[in-house]
């Protein structure tokens, strides 16, 4: 036995080691990445066909396996256009991580504060009304090509513009308002709807779009439902309800003031999402 592992290992190093794991590590996001979407199903087929060639070799059924290597072979091409969103996405994400981050500009605390106040008091206006809203944070990504689809107001930030967007009857209210550079820069914005199927039903399209356009990029967004006046908020794909108002407005304060930045705070936002899916998991 001892003879048969100094055999396996004989001629492996550290390069060796490293090689298999950066493999590991890049075949496990991966699977990350397309789970529990369209592409883990088609997944699965190019799983079986390849088995399924195989198969056919070893018992010797040449024409069965002329025909699946030929399949095999155009399906390499497929691929790319098939899993075409799910490419673009993980190509976003990489964009996205700490290896390639741009520079962050800091925010005054003063001024984070205030931002923070005026949002936080027309979402709770909206939310006791029952006023539809859709408020995005811009980050890192640019979401320009999202503002072209809405009307540009590059104005400051108070409870009473964003009143006046998202009351019922404006020109505007249906759309997304974007917060850039802690200033609302664009309103009426379309935004693209999420692909996931597995969301509730009873979630309509402002909440499809709040949550589509944090699939596409690293932006936060928060939704109050006109129906219920139930907030939430979405970021990196993922949907919280039913939250309060001092969630909402720690949730800003943490991404506005702690660590002095007003992009880049992807990583506090996620945590504490997991802790009030935690609390309501409890219940």
């Amino acid at each position: 036995m001892q003879k048969f592992f100094e055999n396996v290992f004989y001629g492996v190093g550290i390069n060796d080691v490293i090689d298999i794991l950066i493999v590991a590590f890049v075949i496990y996001k991966l699977l990350g990445l397309i789970k529990q979407t369209r592409a883990e199903q088609l997944m699965k087929g190019v799983v079986l066909l390849v088995i399924a060639t195989f198969l056919s070799g070893l018992l010797n059924l040449h024409t069965i396996n002329w025909l699946l290597k030929g399949t095999v072979a155009l399906g390499a091409v497929a691929i790319l256009v098939v899993f075409q969103p799910e490419l673009r996405r993980a190509l976003e994400y990489m964009g996205r991580s700490k290896i390639v981050k741009a520079p962050l500009r800091e925010m005054d605390k003063e001024r984070g504060k205030q931002i923070t106040s005026h949002i936080v008091k027309a979402v709770e206006t909206f939310s006791r009304d029952r006023v539809g809203a859709l408020i995005v944070f811009e980050k890192e990504t640019s979401l320009s090509d999202i503002m072209e689809s809405g009307t540009i107001v590059d104005a400051e930030i108070s409870e009473q513009l964003l009143g006046n967007i998202f009351y019922e009857g404006a020109p505007m209210h249906d759309g997304a308002v974007i917060i850039r550079d802690g200033r609302v820069y664009a309103a009426g914005c379309v935004l693209p709807l999420t692909r996931n199927n597995t969301i509730s039903k009873e979630l309509g399209t402002r909440h499809r779009a709040g949550i589509g356009i944090t699939e596409n990029s690293d932006a936060l967004t928060i939704i109050v439902s006109e129906e219920t006046g139930i907030i939430s908020m979405a970021s990196e794909g993922q949907l919280s309800r039913f939250l309060d108002i001092k969630t909402v407005e720690k949730t800003l304060l943490n991404m506005y003031l702690n660590t002095g930045e007003i992009t880049g705070t992807m990583a506090v936002i996620p945590k504490f999402f997991n802790k009030i899916r935690g609390k309501n998991n409890a219940k």
